[in-house]
């Protein structure tokens, strides 16, 4: 299995997106540019973390129209796996990738510490080696990670089971207590807490290896393959 980390000017979470798969899956990684106009050599594609093109305007707002953004479209429309992680998160949504909007946190500060997590959607491509309520610990680093939709986009959510993971301490705002979610298809996951960082006991907690390990897994299901160690 072929991953890409995106990066923009301004990212800061690539290298991290690059060792988590790295270092826990084994499986070759490449960093790929924000100008790229081909994709199709990588079954999985992560948007990182960071502050893309300064966050002028909106987080994500000038990322959205990078060359490469064509090419996650037709990626995701393929059934490709992307993941986006804080401001990836926020790209997608500006690329009407996933529905909704990211917002300040309500606090209006920036806020980075460890959050727990409750797994709601253990389906994903992304969350089988959860189990369906688990509470893991991720650790978030944001300004805008209010999550925000309207009551109708909110109760399309729930009725197709598209929010992955729910804070058990809302740290910023969102709608829901919203962490994360996935397309109707659920290929296509943006979340605001940070998986990558959590993938070492060294670094506080294990519990987002399990992210990039069922990726993984799903993918050598699909294709036949020996599953992963």
């Amino acid at each position: 299995m072929k991953f890409a980390v995106l990066v923009f000017p301004g990212s800061n979470c690539d290298i991290d997106c690059y060792k988590a798969v790295e270092e826990t899956l084994g499986e070759p990684v490449d960093f790929v540019w924000h100008t790229a106009t081909d994709l199709s050599a990588y079954d999985c594609i992560l948007v990182p973390g960071g502050f893309s093109y300064g966050d002028y305007l909106r987080c994500g707002a000038i990322s959205r129209f990078a060359p490469v953004m064509n090419e996650v479209a037709k990626a995701a429309e393929q059934g490709k796996f992307v993941l986006g992680i804080c401001n990836g998160f926020q790209i997608l949504t500006e690329a009407g990738l996933l529905p909704g909007a990211l917002r300040r946190n309500e606090s209006m500060k920036f806020r980075c510490h460890d959050t727990t997590l409750k797994v709601v959607n253990y389906k994903t491509p992304f969350t089988k080696d959860y189990t369906a309520g688990e509470e893991i610990i991720i650790p978030i680093a944001h300004g805008e990670g209010n999550y925000y939709c309207d009551e109708e986009t909110l109760a399309a959510l729930k009725a197709n089971n598209q929010i992955v993971f729910t804070y058990s301490d809302n740290p910023n705002g969102s709608v829901a207590d919203i962490a994360g979610i996935c397309n109707e298809r659920g290929n296509v996951v943006g979340m605001m807490p940070h998986p990558e960082r959590a993938v070492n006991s060294l670094l506080g907690s294990e519990d987002g290896k399990r992210m990039f390990s069922s990726i993984l897994k799903t993918w050598r299901d699909t294709h036949g393959t020996a599953s992963v160690r």
